[in-house]
């Protein structure tokens, strides 16, 4: 039998142990310190290599939320292309692919490329044989700079999403 309108409940049982079916979230301040401390270490443990790998800027779908920026998936091939980059080497150097992404905006592509491009200014690419460096390898130079730890990449700074 269901029970319409406002009227008294029936068989009213509440004496259960119902303590041990409540959860409450008094341990939130700490597990968001923890997560923070957890996010410091992890950014000092990969120390002079980005946390994250590099996202292009997208807008949002629909007519309510296209005026905002996000990161998006991966980088389209065309905007690879475009900044000289191998679709191949791009995710063994930190950057992301989405093969299916179309570019609808020349805006958009000239605003992606110039981030991929600001990133592979900023890049520096270790040997895999210190003895034998390869073309596209840093210079010696560079690579003395990132272990010393003096040019460290700040973030990316234009239109990156917050």
């Amino acid at each position: 039998m269901t029970i319409k309108h406002n009227q008294q409940i029936q068989h009213n049982h509440f004496r259960k142990d119902w303590q041990r079916r409540v959860r409450v979230h008094f341990d939130q301040p700490g597990k968001k310190k923890a997560r923070r401390q957890a996010r410091a270490a992890k950014a000092a443990k990969v120390a002079p290599r980005p946390v994250d790998k590099l996202r292009p800027v997208v807008r949002c779908p629909t007519l309510k939320y296209n005026r905002r920026v996000r990161a998006g998936r991966g980088f389209s091939l065309a905007e690879l292309k475009e900044a000289g980059i191998p679709r191949k080497l791009a995710p063994t150097i930190g950057i992301s692919v989405d093969p299916r992404r179309q570019n609808l905006s020349e805006e958009g592509l000239a605003a992606n490329v110039a981030r991929l491009q600001e990133y592979k200014k900023r890049l520096i690419l270790f040997p895999r044989k210190s003895k034998q460096p390869k073309q596209g390898d840093s210079s010696a130079e560079d690579i003395k700079k990132a272990q010393s730890g003096e040019g460290i990449a700040t973030k990316l700074h234009g239109s990156h999403p917050a």
